[in-house]
């Protein structure tokens, strides 16, 4: 029996995991913004404990993870998956949209993960699951500032991988690609709400294409719970785990295209050092 940490656990991936988790006899503490949120969704559970949770507040994260630590001794998997996206050109988001993606994507995911940490560290075991997304690989028009929050996230799993793992505690960034749920409608994705005619043809055209790709995503969010709950008993996981073929061909194509960067560029590249 393991005990699960979860953000974002009223709907979604954080939902359908939370609901396979206590499926197999596990623990669970699922958080949102709204704990009768999450009792309305998974029902009454002896192994269930639902938390109201804002990510963005530290005090709240902190005092999260002493409730589960008190109900169940311990925190086994922290899966953060609270987040959600904004579409439109860099240019066209304002200041206050940028704060709002950040606290929320980055800040809170650092809040959350320092504040089940100590209790980690202390059982010297642990598994932390990061969601990041396709456009924290790489990053197109139209996403721009949502793809830099989730490559705040690849940094910081990479650096935090490196430091957990001789404390017993393994970090995963996950980066699903497009799946059929709820993250195009407007309960997941802000819209910035100005718009410049000279985008039209990149960002303006990721826009159009967003609404008529909602719900028809080629991902099954389904097989991507079923696929994280075994995941969390992996016994040597790796760094980063792509989920969907979209992101597969995503990771493939940068690759590509960044080995022909450094062919076409190697001798600038490397004429910067000292001789």
């Amino acid at each position: 029996m393991k005990t699960w940490f979860i953000t974002g656990a009223s709907r979604g991936f954080g939902s359908r995991i939370a609901e396979l988790a206590l499926a197999q006899g596990d623990n669970v503490v699922a958080t949102a913004r709204h704990a009768a949120a999450i009792i309305e969704k998974l029902g009454s559970n002896p192994n269930l404990l639902a938390l109201t949770l804002d990510v963005t507040n530290d005090q709240q994260a902190r005092e999260a993870a002493a409730s589960a630590v008190d109900r169940f001794g311990r925190i086994d998997v922290l899966l953060n998956n609270a987040g959600f996206g904004l579409l439109g050109a860099v240019e066209e988001a304002t200041a206050d949209e940028i704060e709002a993606i950040y606290r929320t994507n980055v800040f809170g995911l650092l809040g959350v993960t320092r504040a089940v940490l100590p209790h980690m560290r202390a059982q010297r075991s642990g598994r932390i699951i990061n969601i990041s997304s396709i456009g924290g690989y790489r990053g197109t028009p139209g996403f721009g500032v949502y793809a830099s929050t989730k490559f705040a996230v690849e940094g910081l799993s990479e650096a935090l991988h490196g430091e957990l793992a001789p404390l017993g505690i393994h970090v995963t960034v996950v980066e699903p690609g497009y799946f059929r749920t709820d993250f195009l409608d407007s309960t997941s994705l802000s819209v910035s709400g100005g718009r410049i005619d000279d985008y039209n043809a990149t960002a303006g055209a990721v826009r159009d294409r967003a609404s008529k790709l909602n719900h028809s995503q080629p991902g099954d969010p389904e097989k991507l719970a079923h696929v994280l709950v075994a995941f969390a008993d992996a016994p040597n996981p790796p760094v980063r785990l792509p989920l969907g073929s979209d992101t597969v061909a995503a990771i493939e194509a940068k690759h590509v295209s960044d080995a022909a960067i450094i062919a076409e560029w190697r001798p600038v590249s490397i004429s910067t050092d000292f001789t």
